[in-house]
């Protein structure tokens, strides 16, 4: 009997922290389409039942200090390091959608959304209009 008890509270266990790691919360590092090299950090989390994104790190330190110039609205010329990117994701089965993404080098906005492709991979798509017109990158989970 004792045995099937902590059989069962190890399961319990091994479940809860499973389930925590299978989530799109937490750093990830974003890839350049272009070069192929990793590009920044930016932090996913949850706030009022919404996802957001933050670039928290610049990679490269000769831009860290760089503005988004392009950006219209209250985050033109705002520094890139500290910008909210992703804005207003809600939960929609296995993804998140419903809000927009940010290019701070191009300035421009999409409709966005995201969802874990295996535990430490995360789909994002930026589109106008319908999904199937827009982009996809991969960003990797920082552990």
């Amino acid at each position: 009997m004792k045995k099937s008890i902590i059989f069962s509270l190890v399961v319990f266990f091994a479940m809860i922290f499973n389930a925590q790691s299978q989530t799109v919360l937490g750093k990830w590092k974003t890839i350049d389409d272009e070069t192929g090299q990793a590009k920044s950090i930016v932090e996913v989390y949850e706030k009022s039942g919404k996802v957001y994104g933050k670039i928290v790190d610049i990679l490269n330190p000769e831009k860290r200090k760089n503005l988004c110039s392009k950006c219209s609205g209250e985050d033109k010329n705002a520094p890139i390091l500290g910008l909210i990117i992703i804005k207003g994701l809600v939960k929609d089965g296995d993804e998140y959608n419903g809000g927009k993404i940010l290019d701070p080098v191009k300035g421009e906005e999409y409709k966005c959304l995201i969802a874990l492709d295996g535990k430490d991979k995360l789909k994002v798509r930026g589109f106008v209009g319908v999904s199937l017109f827009g982009r996809t990158q991969y960003w990797f989970r920082v552990k």
